[in-house]
């Protein structure tokens, strides 16, 4: 599965993509979480449901410095595009 989510709130600055990428490369997942310039987060994340959703999860919690106020998660085939999780910039 393939799971596109959106996150908005106070996740810019606070180590938040640290916090997902820690998650999700000990999940097993491949993909990207990245800052977005309307100060929200993308997660692209790949994987089994299961540990995609307990990705979200996490995500819906954030590292402790962090506010999340909305996710939305978007769900679609796997395009296997990727290796490995990466952190990626703009």
């Amino acid at each position: 599965m393939r799971a596109v989510t959106i996150v908005s709130g106070l996740v810019q600055g606070v180590g938040y993509r640290y916090f997902i990428y820690r998650h999700a490369v000990q999940l097993g997942l491949v993909g990207t979480v990245k800052n977005l310039f309307d100060g929200s987060v993308e997660i692209v994340a790949e994987g089994e449901k299961g540990s995609i959703n307990a990705l979200i999860d996490e995500a819906k919690i954030g590292p402790r410095s962090a506010h999340v106020k909305n996710i939305k998660v978007a769900w679609e085939e796997p395009s296997n595009e990727f290796h490995e999780f990466k952190i990626s910039g703009w």
